[in-house]
């Protein structure tokens, strides 16, 4: 029989009040706190939140406080990832972070979604979609990226946009919906 974790991350409808979900959104809220409180002048301790946090496969990330996840776990950065001020990664299911991708301020990213059924809803059940964000991508402020998203390497998403669906490479994707509006040469 599956964990609800295991459900959870295939995709299927999970508990979220299970023990072993609540203590591990626990532990990364508790981490968040002490990456949120800590000053600019305290490097190494923000190094050190950030690897226990996340996987992470270098030390080339950075997080401009305030920052707020589920789990980190479920996080996955590649090289010279950049967050800026107030984003949320709600990573409920797997979030794949390309190397060299910036996020601007209050970027938000959703895996998290709910049937679509009240009486489903009554449950309390829930469930989520994977996103995968490609190396080279710029999301610009307030953009928000939604369950099942898969962005494309070198594509630029405008400020505020709202990406329902998944966007190819090398373009530049803006608006709500997001929509590609043109090729980015490189």
């Amino acid at each position: 029989m599956k964990s609800e974790k295991d459900k959870m991350l295939s995709s299927e409808l999970y508990d979220p009040l299970d023990p072993q979900l609540c203590a591990e959104r626990r532990r990364a809220r508790l981490l968040i706190k002490t990456l949120n409180d800590s000053r600019d002048d305290q490097p190494e301790e923000r190094r050190r939140i950030i690897q226990e946090l996340f996987k992470i496969t270098n030390e080339e990330v950075w997080i401009e406080p305030p920052f707020f996840c589920d789990y980190g776990t479920n996080i996955t950065l590649g090289n010279k990832v950049f967050f800026n001020f107030n984003c949320v990664v709600l990573d409920v299911a797997e979030v794949l972070i390309g190397s060299n991708v910036m996020f601007g301020p209050a970027v938000q990213i959703y895996t998290a979604t709910h049937p679509l059924s009240a009486s489903d809803r009554r449950t309390g059940l829930e469930l989520a979609k994977p996103i995968e964000i490609g190396s080279d991508v710029w999301v610009g402020g307030g953009a928000l990226i939604l369950p099942g998203v898969q962005i494309g390497a070198g594509s630029v998403i405008g400020a505020g946009s709202v990406v329902t669906k998944s966007i190819p490479e090398g373009v530049l994707a803006v608006g709500n919906p997001c929509r590609i509006i043109r090729e980015v040469k490189d």
